[in-house]
C-alpha cells in the first residue's frame, strides 16, 4: 500500500484556490491555461483508480460529486466508479456520487490499516495530517508556470525534512508533472 498526494499547484508552490472558487486575488490559476492542462489522467493514475481508494475531505467530496458525475469520458468514468473514503464529521448523505462512503474512525489510523493504495487529492487538512505522520509515499504535482505570492502551500515553512526521489518529469503544455517518491520506500 502507497499514500499517493497528487496536486496543483503553482511555481511558487500555492496549492489554494486552483479554480478561482473560493475568491482569492490569485485565485483560478489552474484554467488560466485552458482546459486541456487539466483534462483527462493528466496524474497518471490508471489503475491505481480501479484497484486503490480516493481520500477526500467534505469540501473535496462536495466540489467533486457536482462535477464528475456528469462527464462520460473514460477518466471520468474511473473517478466515478473508483472507492471513495470522505473524511467529515458532517455528511451523512453520500449517495451524490457513487462509491462514497464515510470514513469512520481516526483518520491517520484508518490510512494506517487500509490496504489498498490511497490517493488524496486537493483535502490539504488531510494532506497535512499525513505529512504529521510521515505516511506519505509518493507526491504527483502539476505545476503551472505561475507566481500567486500568497496563499497555502503544500509545504508549509514549518515542514521537517523529506527526503524524496525524483521517479519522473513530464511536460504537456504550459504544465508540468513531476513524481516524487520517498527515498527508500
Amino acid at each position: 500500500m502507497s499514500v499517493i498526494v497528487i496536486a496543483f499547484t503553482t511555481l511558487d508552490g500555492i496549492v489554494s484556490d486552483p479554480d478561482g472558487r473560493a475568491g482569492t486575488p490569485g485565485g483560478g490559476w489552474m484554467f488560466r491555461y485552458g482546459p486541456e492542462a487539466v483534462a483527462g489522467d493528466k496524474f497518471r493514475l490508471g489503475p491505481t483508480l480501479d484497484e486503490g481508494v480516493l481520500l477526500l475531505g467534505r469540501t473535496t467530496w462536495e466540489l467533486f460529486s457536482q462535477l464528475w458525475p456528469h462527464r462520460d469520458d473514460p477518466f471520468s468514468a474511473r473517478m466515478n466508479a473508483a472507492r471513495k473514503l470522505v473524511a467529515t464529521r458532517t455528511l451523512t448523505d453520500l449517495s451524490a456520487w457513487a462509491n462514497s462512503q464515510i470514513l469512520t474512525g481516526d483518520l491517520v489510523d484508518a490510512v494506517k490499516q487500509e490496504k489498498r493504495d490511497v490517493v488524496v487529492t486537493g483535502s490539504l487538512s488531510i494532506v497535512r495530517s499525513l505529512m504529521a505522520e510521515d505516511l506519505i509515499d509518493e507526491y504527483r504535482l502539476i505545476t503551472f508556470p505561475t507566481i500567486v505570492g500568497t496563499g497555502d502551500r503544500l509545504f508549509p515553512a514549518d515542514t521537517p525534512p523529506v527526503h524524496l526521489e525524483c521517479e519522473s518529469v513530464q511536460q504537456t503544455g504550459p504544465v508540468v508533472l513531476t513524481r516524487y517518491r520517498r527515498a527508500g520506500r
